[in-house]
């Protein structure tokens, strides 16, 4: 086995709920200041997803006081507690970077519904 492969395997975490890119996300994650530890919550939209494995990262953005604000929390970390997904989002594009330029009503996603099928994650679309 190679030695990368096998560090990546030993930091292996449980199992998180899968979601996908314009996804609602609610992320749970651990702050530590000084001795005092506590759970912070991030809830946002999912505009990125990349790598895979245990090196998999996610992008999540929200607006604060009228700012938009963007974290990427790697989706292995001991730090991220849970992640809950709040609505699933109807997208057609693999990185949702065009909502950094929109506000308002043209930042909103459209909420899948149940006969809506997902898109696949990383897939080239085929010809039938």
């Amino acid at each position: 086995m190679d030695l990368i492969k096998a560090v990546e395997a030993e930091q292996k975490r449980g199992q998180i709920e899968q979601f996908a890119i314009g996804d609602t996300l609610k992320v749970h994650y651990r702050i530590i200041e000084g001795k005092t530890e506590r759970i912070q919550v991030f809830e946002g939209l999912c505009i990125a997803q990349k790598c895979a494995g245990v090196r998999r990262t996610f992008t999540v953005r929200k607006i604060s006081y009228g700012v938009g604000v963007e974290r990427t929390f790697p989706i292995a970390s001991p730090r991220v507690e849970k992640v809950e997904i709040l609505a699933k989002g109807k997208v057609r594009r693999a990185r949702l970077y065009y909502l950094r330029e929109r506000t308002g009503k043209a930042a909103r996603i459209r909420e899948r519904v149940r006969g809506d099928k997902p898109a696949p994650a990383h897939s080239a679309p085929t010809k039938a």
